[in-house]
């Protein structure tokens, strides 16, 4: 399965390739071009596109994109609702304030993208451990709120 979006990612398009990787395929394969070439390079190699104007899995209904694959696929699951909140907030700036771990995630990938500016492979694969230490941080935190059976 390959995916597409624009290039030069930060938030939502480094937060959706560690999504569908430990999710829904953890084959997928990322393509990033720029903005323009999204539709007819989508077309062309048969990928899905994401993280762009007009897209299913892009920002619609106030979701980000993050957030759209999830509702998409149909993962249920209360820790990965507690990430997408933190995703969201840190990628939609209107919300930032919605959940206080927004802002240190919007931080911390806006730091990987100055670094690493267009080598967005690379913030993928620098930024995998951070999203999967979000995710644990967010079973334990569920964990703790759940009522006991």
């Amino acid at each position: 399965m390959k995916w597409i979006t624009r290039k030069n990612a930060s938030v939502d398009r480094i937060a959706c390739p560690w999504l569908v990787k430990r999710f829904i395929d953890p084959e997928a394969e990322f393509l990033y071009v720029p903005a323009a070439e999204v539709p007819s390079v989508a077309e062309r190699d048969g990928a899905i596109p994401y993280d762009v104007a007009g897209v299913e899995l892009g920002h619609v209904d106030g979701r980000c994109s993050f957030e759209s694959i999830i509702l998409k696929y149909g993962l249920h699951d209360p820790a990965l609702d507690r990430l997408a909140q933190i995703v969201h907030g840190a990628d939609v700036t209107a919300d930032l304030d919605k959940t206080p771990e927004a802002a240190g995630l919007k931080a911390i990938a806006h730091g990987f993208a100055m670094v690493h500016g267009e080598n967005d492979h690379l913030k993928i694969a620098l930024e995998t451990p951070l999203y999967d230490a979000l995710y644990a941080w967010c079973q334990h935190e569920v964990a703790k709120v759940r009522p006991r059976e």
